[in-house]
């Protein structure tokens, strides 16, 4: 299944472009300050570094899923989403992104272990007590924030910091815990009706031009969560094992094998062929995991082509055209 054709970059020009951010993964194109076109590359970062490989059908996964839980979940938290005019696009109401990341966790396991086992007990305002052990199981789900950094990397942050910062008032950040609470609860019962323990994720809110909060960018992928086998969860714990993670997470643990945690001086490792594959398998196999459907991959030889397509498609039956 290896194949070069990896959509890293792009440089659309469309009717009514403002302005166009790119992010690690996502390039963002600003139409009219009305509508954010959302592109979901196929590149792939770790530890706040963009690696230098992308994988093929990686911005399909995450794009598809997270189209996928914004409609389910619209009824529960109002979103951005308006179209998904192409398999990896999203076209949404602009919004004001408050600068934090909503993270919510139901078990120690990734960053939140790590900090834990060098000694950390108090994480984002949580106090954790001793003697727990990697990936158990927390009584009731934890909120951990951290900040949204534009460059570098994301620190943790207690929710009364982000207030004294200014970063949101008390009401909005009441509303944005109430939200991550009720779809980290929906999030879960989707998982588990697919044999899934949805592990820990992030979330990220708005405003919209009414001023009312709105869920943005991503949800439920394998880039902003982690999900364990319900069904093989507990014997692994029991045994001390190695839990196996439909998540980005073991990209992390392959390139601290290979000495790069992100910090300064550390080289990324070369990624083979056989590991750039191996990571797209597991990026459709939870694709396919957590929607039951079968994942229909797109041509990816003429991605440009067919994006800017449908894009301007939309655009056109939305009163956009070339001058």
């Amino acid at each position: 299944m290896i194949t070069k054709h990896a959509l890293t970059t792009t440089s659309f020009q469309w009717p009514g472009l403002v302005s166009v951010y790119k992010g690690k993964v996502r390039d963002v194109y600003n139409i009219n300050n009305q509508f954010l076109i959302m592109v979901a590359t196929d590149r792939i970062s770790a530890f706040d570094v963009v690696l230098p490989k992308g994988i093929p059908y990686k911005g399909q996964v995450l794009n598809q899923i997270a189209s996928h839980f914004l409609d389910m979940s619209a009824g529960i938290v109002p979103n951005w989403k308006i179209a998904s005019p192409d398999p990896v696009v999203t076209i949404g109401k602009l919004c004001s992104p408050f600068a934090v990341e909503m993270v919510i966790r139901a078990y120690l396991t990734g960053s939140s272990w790590r900090n834990y086992k060098a000694g950390g007990r108090n994480i984002c305002g949580q106090i954790l007590p001793d003697g727990l052990r990697e990936h158990q199981r927390f009584e009731n789900p934890i909120i951990t924030p951290s900040t949204k950094a534009a460059e570098g990397h994301d620190m943790d942050i207690s929710p009364s910091e982000i207030i004294q910062q200014g970063l949101m008032n008390n009401q909005e950040y009441t509303t944005a815990a109430s939200y991550t609470k009720a779809l980290f609860d929906f999030g879960s019962r989707v998982a588990a009706q697919k044999g899934l323990l949805l592990v820990d994720t992030k979330y990220e809110f708005g405003k919209d031009s009414s001023g009312q909060i709105v869920l943005i960018d991503e949800v439920h992928t394998p880039d902003s969560s982690r999900y364990f086998i319900a069904e093989t969860y507990q014997d692994i714990f029991d045994k001390g094992g190695v839990q196996k993670q439909l998540s980005k997470e073991f990209v992390r643990e392959w390139l601290m094998e290979n000495g790069f945690q992100g910090l300064e001086g550390q080289q990324v490792p070369d990624m083979n062929d056989e590991f750039v594959n191996e990571i797209s398998e597991r990026y459709i196999e939870l694709f396919e995991k957590i929607t039951g459907e079968s994942f229909q991959k797109a041509d990816p030889q003429h991605a440009t082509e067919r994006i800017d397509y449908h894009v301007r498609a939309w655009l056109s039956e939305n009163g956009f055209r070339d001058k």
